[in-house]
């Protein structure tokens, strides 16, 4: 790390042990999303990162949003997300959109005063995104949206939408973007999911019924819609895989506080060579992971974007996350299995990373793809 990083990183820490920690079980067992921790977090300048500083962001890497991801995950995977997410909506405004677009949204979503949601999936085209059924028809100064969307990250708390529907034929060229913004006639929002993780993060079915969006709100032009969304995926799943390092690392530490801690047949537990040789396969997977994540990141930076490193990155580093976190339950014993240790929530929270921003198994079609190619 060099000393930006390292400062980021205490700032970070300091932050998320005051702010964030004691309230990490309280706001999982309640559902409870506090906006004044997003909000706060934006006003140290840590929800848009990665955006020029023209719009109000930092003008910082990957790298750098990398390390605070995994920072704030080690206490909460919700909020890590929802900075992720959010920052994934504002790459896609930047990257895609036109001057207006930057200077009308970026901005609230740079200072998080706004959360940004993507939205692409549906009921009936998961990962298979290109099948998506939601329909954009074209009308005199816009278009009526009707369909809808499901499994959206901040849904109901965010303000602005990355909402991708058909505006031609079947296939992805038929796919076109739009920016909606929260409140807008016909836009509404279905029940919030009961999930086995991210409690604190809101996930909800978003709903369109003739909802009206403005020309101006087409980003790029029609048909690029699909192209618009694979441009942000990528960046996502290296974020998704950050925030897997994060909360790796942090069930690691839990399990070897507790194995020093805990006494079993006059000694700490710890001293057994069978826990032994399973911390020490965490703690290499973990390096592992956090490695392939720098990587990625780091070759996003350089502008020399490597899709299939950024789906091994996800990949490795969600697959560990789920292994580890369940490791760590393991070692905690009977208590592990108890919301008295976090161990519970960070396997819970763990399991999704493997499914998001592209499932697991999905990430091996991709690197494969790759592979045909490069032989």
């Amino acid at each position: 790390m060099n000393e930006l990083q390292r400062e980021l990183k205490s700032q970070l820490e300091k932050f998320r042990l005051a702010k964030i920690e004691p309230y990490a079980e309280h706001d999982d067992a309640n559902e409870n999303f506090r906006m004044e921790v997003f909000q706060e977090l934006g006003s140290l300048g840590f929800c848009g990162m990665t955006i020029k500083e023209e719009y109000g962001g930092a003008g910082l890497g990957y790298a750098d949003f990398c390390l605070a991801l995994q920072e704030i995950a080690k206490s909460s995977v919700s909020y890590a997300v929802t900075v992720s997410v959010s920052t994934m909506v504002q790459g896609i405004i930047e990257k895609f959109g036109n001057e207006e677009q930057k200077k009308k949204y970026l901005p609230d979503l740079t200072s998080g005063q706004v959360i940004g949601a993507f939205c692409l999936s549906e009921s009936g085209s998961g990962s298979d995104a290109k099948a998506l059924k939601t329909t954009a028809k074209k009308v005199e100064g816009g278009y009526l949206l009707n369909g809808s969307k499901m499994w959206i990250t901040s849904g109901g708390i965010a303000k602005t939408y990355v909402v991708m529907a058909r505006t031609g034929g079947e296939g992805s060229s038929g796919v076109s973007a739009f920016i909606v913004e929260d409140g807008t006639e016909g836009f509404s929002f279905g029940k919030k999911e009961k999930k086995m993780g991210w409690k604190a993060s809101p996930t909800r079915e978003v709903l369109f019924q003739n909802c009206f969006v403005p020309s101006e709100n087409l980003i790029k032009e029609e048909g690029e819609g699909f192209k618009v969304a694979l441009g942000g995926l990528d960046a996502g799943r290296v974020t998704i895989g950050a925030i897997a390092v994060g909360l790796t690392e942090r069930a690691l530490d839990e399990a070897v506080k507790y194995s020093l801690e805990r006494n079993q047949f006059d000694q700490p537990i710890f001293n057994f060579q069978g826990l032994q040789f399973m911390m020490a396969d965490m703690a290499t997977e973990l390096e592992a992971s956090r490695l392939l994540v720098e990587r990625a990141a780091e070759l996003l930076d350089k502008g020399e974007v490597n899709s299939k490193l950024c789906s091994m990155a996800k990949l490795k580093s969600t697959d560990v996350a789920m292994k580890v976190t369940t490791d760590s339950v393991q070692v905690h014993g009977g208590v592990g299995y108890t919301s008295e240790y976090p161990v519970e929530r960070m396997m819970r929270d763990a399991k999704v990373l493997q499914i998001v921003e592209g499932t697991n198994q999905i990430q091996r079609v991709v690197i494969a793809r790759h592979l045909k190619k490069e032989h």
